[in-house]
C-alpha cells in the first residue's frame, strides 16, 4: 500500500532547492533523510543517505543472508505474492522498522560533526537518533536551522526556526532554485 501511494507523489520545490544546492556545493554537501520515498532523487539529488531505508527496494528478511538489495517497485496485496530469497527467507522492504538501527549512521554522524551549516526540514524533533543531530552539529560549531510547519520538540537545539511549508521556504533560503 505504501508503495502505491508513494509512486504517485512528485517532488516539491523544496526537494528541487536541495538538489540545486547539492549541484552548487558538490562534495561539501550531505543530505540525510528519514523519508523512505525517492522524492529527493526525483528532484535531482544524487548523494542521499536514506537513514530509514528505501521503500522501492527489497532485501532478504534474514540479516545474516548477505544477498544483494534489489530495486523493487511491485506492490504485494497478498502475503502469498511476496517473493522469497534464494536462502529460503521471505523478502522485505529495505526500510527500517521501529526498534531497528537506522542505516548509514557511520557516515551521517561524521558529516554532521564536520558541517558548518546544519538544516533540518520538517522533523518532529522527537525521534532519536535524528532528534539529536542538531545538537551534535551545534556542539561542533555549526549554525543550525529548522524549517517546517510547526516548531519541533527539540527547538532549543536550533539557532533559527523558519516556520512554513518547506516547498515555499527552502527555495528562498538557499537562493539557488
Amino acid at each position: 500500500m505504501r508503495r502505491s501511494v508513494a509512486s504517485s507523489c512528485l517532488p516539491n520545490p523544496g526537494h528541487v532547492a536541495l538538489a540545486r544546492l547539492e549541484e552548487k556545493l558538490g562534495s561539501r554537501y550531505s543530505l540525510c533523510t528519514q523519508n523512505v520515498d525517492a522524492l529527493h532523487e526525483a528532484a535531482g539529488s544524487r548523494k542521499v543517505l536514506h537513514m530509514h531505508g528505501q521503500l522501492f527496494e527489497s532485501r532478504c528478511a534474514d540479516d545474516d543472508c548477505g544477498s544483494e538489495t534489489i530495486r523493487d517497485t511491485r506492490t504485494y496485496m497478498q502475503r502469498s505474492e511476496i517473493p522469497w530469497c534464494p536462502c529460503g527467507a521471505m523478502m522485505r522492504p529495505n526500510i527500517v522498522w521501529f526498534g531497528e538501527m537506522p542505516m548509514f549512521m557511520e557516515r551521517i554522524i561524521p558529516a554532521i560533526e564536520r558541517c558548518t551549516i546544519f538544516v533540518t526540514v520538517g522533523s518532529s524533533g522527537a525521534v532519536h537518533p535524528a532528534a539529536s543531530f542538531a545538537q551534535i552539529a551545534r556542539s561542533n560549531g555549526a549554525k543550525s536551522v529548522y524549517v517546517g510547519l510547526e516548531s519541533p520538540l527539540n527547538a532549543h537545539a536550533f539557532d533559527d526556526i523558519i516556520l512554513g511549508p518547506s516547498g515555499e521556504r527552502l527555495p528562498g533560503l538557499f537562493r539557488c532554485s
